[in-house]
This record gives C-alpha cells, structure tokens and sequence, in this order.
C-alpha cells in the first residue's frame, strides 16, 4: 500500500524560509513525485516536480529563482526548499507520488497524494 507523508510546514514572514519534506512508502522502485500547492478559492496548481536521479526538475514559473527541489532516493523522500517567501506562497501544500505521464505539473497526472501541509507567509 502507498503512503505519501509530507511535513515541513508552518508559518514565517515574508522574506522567510521554509523546508517541506515528502516521504512515499510502499514502492520498491524510485519514482517521480512532485508538489502543489492550493489557496482557498483556487485551483491545485504545480510547484515543482523532480524524477528518479534527482537531475532533472520543472519549476513552476511562479517559484522560479525562490524554490528549489531534491532528494534522497535511500529514503524515497524529496525536499522542497523555500526561500524569499512571499504572502502569495501561502496555501496548503500536497506532495504526489506516481507520475503517469503527460505535463509534469498537472496534478491530473499524479496517482497518489498526501493529505497536505499548511504553509502561511505573514506580510
């Protein structure tokens, strides 16, 4: 059974720093995953997405230059790093497991996700 656990978030100021972590169990192969982001009101947007060696990422415009992404294939888990924060970065945040194919930061093609984590930038 797959598992998706992200943890990480919290609340900072703009300017600040934050780091998610997403762990996914279950698999017995490296996968793809990714993250997404939902403000209230709008719609799950793509954040950044990364594969298997961790070499290749697609950030999303809106993070460029801000947000980083990485891994550790031993524990199946990606980090998102998030610097220069803003008040726009705030929204629940979702880790996806189990790339289909297709864009990349589209969460239609993500099979598995986890329940979210709250990040909240204070002006």
């Amino acid at each position: 059974q797959v598992h998706v656990v992200e943890s990480g978030g919290g609340s900072v100021q703009a300017g600040g720093s934050l780091r998610l972590s997403c762990a996914a169990s279950g698999y017995t192969k490296i996968i793809c995953m990714a993250w997404f982001r939902q403000a209230p009101g709008k719609e799950r947007e793509g954040v950044a997405f990364i594969g298997v060696a961790g070499s290749t990422t697609t950030i999303a415009d809106s993070v460029q230059g801000r947000f980083t992404l990485s891994r550790d294939n031993a524990k199946n888990t990606v980090y998102l790093q998030m610097n220069s924060l803003k008040p726009e970065d705030t929204a629940m945040y979702y880790c996806a497991a189990h790339y289909t194919g297709g864009s990349s930061l589209d969460p239609r093609n993500f099979r598995y996700w986890g329940q979210g984590t709250q990040v909240t930038v204070s002006s």
